[in-house]
């Protein structure tokens, strides 16, 4: 079976040629694929494909592989796949989840800590000679309300870790598994002093937090999104922060995150971004000014442990397909 392998980084590579199956034709590509990426001719006739999040399999993308019957997604998240045309075309889709709870409920609390302690602040001013303590006062998490947006198994770490640091828990999810504190999103966003977005995307969760979310939130509240950019409409978290309606906001995750420059693509897709991205470009440039806002490139998933077990997963998935197990409970399949 031939397969493309897309947005490959170096830790990829080097576990995928030490642990592919023999009989595979793998090609590795260390750039996304999308409507701009040139394919060569010798890979149009590729069975599988797979990718991470940054690449976009929209319809466009996916009817120059006449003969794509599986896709491999080295995420959890499947948003940046067509689904209908996979569906219609007969092509399965396998993703990779629970692969990094722990990762990034980690590291959704190390930007609680960092906005919370003030760090980036602190260390601004020191490297500036401006040291005014005054300015660099913060705030405890003992007894404070956090807001968890989607209570799936990175939302519950992030409860643990929470527990740990004394505070209040309010969760929010339309699935309400376990025993844990529901509330409606209202009284979610009323309360919290700390909310946590980790609900997948979809387009009922698309700018779920909006204008009316933020007048609703407590002006020391501070908004971590770990989950997509999409979730958060970036106009109005803007305006919301330079408004004081909030206190600050961290986010690993951005809108139109395709827009960010990665070293290998030398910003050439400027070129190509859609208007609107340029317009949630200019918003993420004023954010990124203020010093109360952290934003990270999609950084959250990123440890050693969880890439070993995104590529686990992975050959995983490849192996059932080679084995013939679809008719014997396959697993992590996203779309049959």
């Amino acid at each position: 079976m031939k397969i493309l392998f897309y947005d490959i980084r170096k830790i990829e590579f080097e576990y995928l040629t030490q642990n592919m199956p023999s009989f595979l034709e793998p090609y590795f590509i260390n750039y996304p694929l999308n409507e701009t990426t040139y394919i060569d001719e010798k890979m149009i006739d590729c069975e599988a494909l797979s990718v991470f999040v940054s690449s976009t399999l929209n319809k466009d993308v996916l009817k120059k592989f006449k003969n794509l019957k599986y896709i491999f997604l080295r995420s959890a998240g499947y948003s940046n796949v067509d689904l209908a045309y996979c569906k219609n075309n007969n092509i399965l889709i396998f993703n990779a989840p629970q692969y990094g709870p722990s990762s990034v409920a980690e590291y959704a609390f190390s930007l609680i800590l960092n906005l919370s302690k003030r760090i980036d602040e602190s260390k601004n001013a020191l490297l500036s000679g401006e040291i005014d303590a005054n300015n660099l006062i913060g705030i405890e998490l003992k007894n404070k309300i956090i807001g968890i947006i989607g209570l799936g198994s990175i939302g519950r770490k992030i409860l643990n870790i929470a527990h740990g640091f004394n505070m209040e828990v309010l969760a929010y999810d339309i699935e309400q598994k376990g025993a844990y504190n529901y509330v409606e999103l209202d009284e979610l966003l009323e309360k919290s002093d700390f909310i946590t977005i980790n609900c997948p995307l979809t387009p009922q969760t698309k700018h779920l937090i909006n204008k009316d979310s933020f007048s609703k939130m407590k002006k020391s509240a501070i908004l971590v999104n770990v989950a997509r950019g999409e979730i958060v409409d970036t106009k109005e978290l803007y305006l919301a922060l330079i408004n004081k309606k909030i206190k600050g906001a961290a986010l690993d995750v951005i809108e139109c995150e395709e827009i960010l420059c990665n070293s290998y693509l030398k910003c050439e897709k400027y070129k190509n971004i859609k208007i609107s991205c340029l317009k949630k470009y200019l918003f993420i440039q004023k954010l990124l000014k203020l010093p109360n806002v952290i934003i990270t490139p999609h950084n959250a998933y990123n440890t050693y442990e969880a890439n070993v077990r995104i590529l686990k997963t992975t050959l995983f998935n490849i192996k059932q397909i080679l084995n013939n197990e679809l008719n014997s409970g396959v697993k992590n399949l996203v779309l049959l």
